[in-house]
């Protein structure tokens, strides 16, 4: 659980430290001046998609609610971190890894979504489960616990007119009734 709030928090930290050190530590580890300028702008570029992966991540209600992101998050961020990481070290390399950055923040951000609607799927299905739950009820009522308009009420019964059995018998419905004020004739 450390693991997972320390992903949490460090997703929105990312956004702003990862570009940050690609211009840092490409500076520091050689690379040319035209090379520093151009991961310039691949860093602003990585730092929105960092951001906005973050901000897909932080959509889903369970991430909130527990301040901590799921294992498959922790192990696909650690990977699109440590490409991005990896960038300054090895200028020979640093097309390539380039490349595998641009690929893993593709799938990164497809895999956040895909997370994202599944757990949402999953909350509209707990919602119709309840709602069909609610529906059916846990048994069925013995009378009804409200009367319906059109029965006579004791209060309201004449004192020698006998009130009426249910009209649905003793497995009725509960019934709602919600009475409309017009406003024209």
């Amino acid at each position: 659980m450390i693991i997972r709030r320390a992903f949490y928090h460090w997703q929105f930290i990312a956004a702003g430290a990862l570009p940050l050190w690609l211009l840092v530590g490409s500076s520091i580890f050689g690379s040319g001046a035209w090379a520093v300028l151009g991961i310039f702008f691949g860093a602003v570029l990585i730092g929105l998609g960092l951001l906005l992966v973050a901000l897909v991540i932080f959509a889903r209600k369970e991430v909130r609610e527990m301040r901590a992101v799921s294992f498959a998050d922790v192990g696909v961020l650690t990977l699109w971190h440590a490409l991005i990481i990896a960038i300054p070290f090895s200028t020979d390399a640093a097309g390539w890894l380039s490349v595998l950055v641009i690929i893993g923040g593709l799938a990164v951000f497809w895999f956040a979504v895909w997370e994202l609607f599944d757990a949402a799927r999953r909350r509209v299905r707990e919602m119709v489960d309840l709602v069909e739950q609610t529906a059916r009820g846990p048994a069925a009522p013995t009378a009804p616990q409200h009367p319906l308009p059109h029965q006579n009420r004791p209060d309201r019964a004449r004192p020698n007119q006998r009130r009426s059995a249910p009209p649905f018998g003793r497995d009725a419905p509960e019934v709602i009734v919600i009475e409309e004020k017009r406003d024209r004739p």
